[in-house]
């Protein structure tokens, strides 16, 4: 019952032959994270790695990150009050 958007800057047309019309296709990571209850990071292209966090603040339901590629640091996770969830590391919570 969930809704995925996705955006990748570099293979969204392979995702795209893959999962067709099943999940929504964004212009950029902004946009995929609108209204998202969560954030999921899969991939570490530069765009992901310094997000402009003031206004992912305002585009994000809840401020919550699962991030599968440790893109970033869990103090600073949690000084920006996020709930942080990263890979072989404690989860920050807000």
């Amino acid at each position: 019952g969930a809704k995925v958007k996705t955006y990748d800057p570099e293979a969204m047309e392979n995702v795209k032959e893959v999962f067709g019309d099943q999940i929504e296709f964004c212009n950029d990571e902004y946009d995929a994270a609108k209204d998202a209850d969560a954030l999921l990071i899969m991939t570490e292209w530069p765009v992901f790695r310094t997000p402009d966090f003031s206004k992912l603040d305002g585009t994000l339901k809840n401020k919550l990150i699962f991030d599968g590629r440790n893109l970033y640091n869990t103090e600073t996770m949690a000084e920006l009050g996020y709930t942080y969830h990263s890979i072989g590391r404690a989860t920050v919570n807000k």
